[in-house]
């Protein structure tokens, strides 16, 4: 035997002669650990379904019938059988009836619609309007009166964004 074989649990010998005799001559050690859990986790779910059938039947003890009957709900829910193959080519000839759309000739790589595309800009400045000069000196006069607080923002008035537009309010230039 190997070095450090000896000191091998039984199921790890098991695991590792199995993957021998499939040929594998090359793995890490973490592998028959993973086999070994799965095999584990594999036996115990088993063994609780054959469980529940055991109990379902009124019965004391588990016996052959309720794990044969585990390991076939178990087989059936997690394997399936791929449709034959006279299916598979009927649904391609359905499928590749319906023409592919003509590509567009033009230079570089054809690119999606404009609004298909993420990188594409997804907002818009709204400007707000200037006021006519009577109006602005107003405001100034209303700026001059308001004590100054740092703790309140100076409200513009900008219209309100729409849906898809994004507003930002401009700042006054300085005097």
């Amino acid at each position: 035997m190997a070095e450090g074989e000896e000191d091998l649990p039984r199921d790890a010998k098991i695991v590792k002669s199995l993957l021998k005799s499939m040929g594998v001559e090359e793995y890490e050690p973490r592998v028959i650990h993973q086999f070994l859990e799965l095999w584990y986790r594999y036996v115990v779910d088993v063994l609780s379904d054959a469980q529940v059938y055991c109990e379902h039947a009124g019965k004391q003890t588990i016996d052959c019938d309720d794990v044969k009957l585990a390991i076939q709900s178990k087989v059936n829910f997690s394997f399936s059988q791929p449709p034959p193959r006279e299916v598979l080519l009927e649904l391609a000839r359905n499928r590749n009836k319906v023409p592919l759309p003509k590509a567009i000739p033009g230079p570089g790589i054809p690119l999606p619609p404009e609004q298909d595309i993420l990188i594409r800009t997804n907002y818009q400045f709204a400007i707000p309007k200037k006021q006519s000069a009577p109006a602005m000196e107003e405001t100034e006069d209303d700026e001059e009166s308001v004590e100054p607080n740092s703790s309140q923002e100076q409200k513009t008035d900008v219209p309100h964004p729409t849906s898809g537009r994004v507003s930002f309010p401009l700042a006054k230039p300085p005097k």
